[in-house]
């Protein structure tokens, strides 16, 4: 038997998925990807299959690029491979 958290992906992934796309869907599956200490430190917009991640630092734009291959893929879990295709991260400050 697999434990309830194993199945809590899946089933998010099909929920959102269902759901029409809108800022606050991809703002919940930027959240549900990468945490809440990361989404704290930054804002994100979806334009063209582009994912726009504004950070609030130097610091916190290094660790969204240095961890996109894997959020990426969390992403497209979530949303639908042909949702977000790219990351793209830029500072605030």
């Amino acid at each position: 038997m697999l434990p309830l958290t194993s199945a809590l992906p899946g089933a998010l992934a099909a929920l959102l998925r269902d759901a029409p796309l809108s800022p606050g869907k991809v703002s919940f599956a930027w959240r549900a990807a990468v945490g809440p200490a990361l989404e704290r430190e930054t804002s994100v917009r979806l334009i063209d299959g582009t994912l726009v991640v504004d950070a609030a630092s130097r610091l916190w734009a290094r660790e969204v690029t240095r961890s996109s291959p894997i959020i990426l893929k969390r992403l497209q879990l979530l949303l639908g491979s042909e949702t977000v295709i790219a990351i793209s991260v830029r500072r605030r400050d």
